[in-house]
């Protein structure tokens, strides 16, 4: 494994300052996955963690994790893949050939396969062009990866550009110690919060096989309500100028606990669209101009790039769109032996899925887990990105649903819970599984890699939850 920081943790991993080539985070980061949730499925969380948890707690945990299972020796630090390519008979053995650099060396080495996990958080997206009269600005203006406290803000007028995760929590955050802060969005969002009904952990309640089922069934008409109505449960979106354009999209929605009261606090104004800018002030689609207006962060989220891939249409395949058989395998290599891990986005946790993702991987590696003819996995691809038109709208976002991508990969390998088989012989068990939240014990219940401490784990996650 070749690392470019000096530790594991990824995005976890807090600097001061954002570092090329690597994702960011602001020191104020918490988890929007509960522990119980999000952990790996195999190393639940300590007990007297809370449910959700500040980047340094979660990246302990990541360190913990590969201590445990001794995965440190594998890793090389401070070592940066400057190139990823077929080598020249690989379509008879599949190899690849990896140049890494290192304190200004560089060195060459062959591998069986390769799998990417470099995420996409790392190459910022800032679209100036979408923004006339930007230049004439005289604030200042800086892309939300390089937002990392508020204090210099103190006393400003400041505008947040984005209603996604990072775009609202700078904009809650900024507005303790902003004169006021305007955040400014031009589709709307859902805005969930952490804490769900009788301050139980949201995704206990919302992520379960059950609900999925449910929503399945259910004609699509019917769901939509029922979505919205969930969404509006704790405050009308409407009200707030929050509501999304696209009411019945299930884009992620974004959680965020304090932003309904600071907008009702009047500390956060929301705005729509900016129409242009000028010297110190910003003129919005609705017609008002906010004037004196001191510093603008851009919370346009990330584009997703592999600089060191030599040939960057293996993962691009069509129209530069990334094209992935399951969201994981380029489906037109010769030999599949490369894998994308984690760069899907589900109403579910990340740390579960790349690993299930990891498994199938080495399954395929291996050729225990075998491959349809290129020409179904491209329909296979097809017929996804048709269902997240319907259900999101857009096919070009990376989203998809959590259980019923987590129950593919695990069907495929032969580890998903076999729940007709556990009503009979574990019925306690089968029923936390249907009913209960859709833990990633559940994925260690069956079959390769199973672990012994799974049917455990499932029966006492509500007490560490409550602990």
């Amino acid at each position: 494994c070749f690392e470019q920081s000096e530790d594991v943790g990824g995005l976890w991993r807090y600097t001061d300052q954002a570092e090329e080539g690597r994702a960011s985070i602001y020191r104020t980061v918490f988890t929007n996955s509960c522990k119980e949730m999000m952990c790996y499925s195999d190393f639940p969380f300590p007990d007297d963690h809370p449910n959700y948890m500040h980047n340094a707690r979660l990246q302990h945990y990541i360190c913990k994790y590969a201590e445990h299972f001794d995965l440190l020796r594998h890793v090389q630090f401070k070592t940066l893949v400057t190139k990823v390519k077929k080598r020249p008979d690989f379509s008879v053995t599949g190899q690849w050939e990896v140049v890494t650099q290192r304190d200004g060396k560089e060195e060459t080495a062959v591998f069986d396969a390769v799998m990417v996990c470099s995420g996409h958080h790392v190459y910022p997206n800032l679209p100036l062009a979408d923004f006339p009269g930007i230049q004439k600005f005289k604030g200042c203006y800086f892309h939300s990866r390089e937002y990392k406290e508020p204090e210099k803000f103190r006393g400003k007028k400041v505008l947040v550009i984005g209603l996604g995760n990072s775009g609202c929590d700078i904009a809650v955050e900024l507005s303790t110690v902003a004169s006021q802060v305007y955040l400014s969005s031009r589709s709307g969002s859902w805005v969930m919060s952490r804490v769900w009904d009788n301050g139980y952990p949201w995704d206990m309640l919302v992520i379960t096989r059950f609900r999925t089922w449910l929503r399945n069934m259910l004609p699509r008409v019917l769901s939509d309500w029922l979505y919205v109505r969930g969404m509006n449960r704790f405050f009308k979106h409407e009200n707030f100028g929050l509501m999304p354009l696209n009411r019945t999209s299930r884009k992620e929605p974004v959680f965020n606990d304090d932003l309904p009261s600071r907008i009702a606090c009047g500390v956060v104004v929301v705005k729509p669209n900016v129409k242009e800018f000028r010297e110190t002030s910003v003129l919005f689609q609705d017609g008002t101009v906010q004037d004196d207006v001191d510093a603008v962060v851009f919370a346009t989220g990330y584009s997703y790039a592999y600089p060191f891939m030599e040939d960057d249409s293996i993962i691009k395949s069509r129209d530069n769109q990334v094209t992935l058989y399951k969201g994981i395998l380029p489906p037109q290599l010769e030999k599949p032996t490369m894998a994308v891990i984690g760069l899907v986005q589900s109403l579910g946790p990340i740390i579960p899925t790349a690993d299930l993702q990891c498994r199938w991987a080495v399954k395929v590696f291996q050729g225990q887990c075998t491959l349809p003819p290129v020409s179904e996995m491209m329909d296979d691809i097809d017929e996804k990105m048709g269902k997240k038109l319907k259900w999101y709208g857009n096919s070009t976002t990376l989203q998809t649903d959590y259980i019923t991508y987590m129950d593919e990969l695990a069907s495929a390998i032969g580890v998903k819970p076999n729940v007709l088989k556990l009503l009979v012989t574990d019925p306690r068990l089968a029923l936390e599984v249907i009913f209960g939240p859709c833990s990633p014990y559940q994925f260690r219940l069956m079959g390769p890699g199973k672990w012994s401490g799974a049917r455990k784990a499932i029966l006492t996650q509500w007490d560490r939850t409550l602990q």
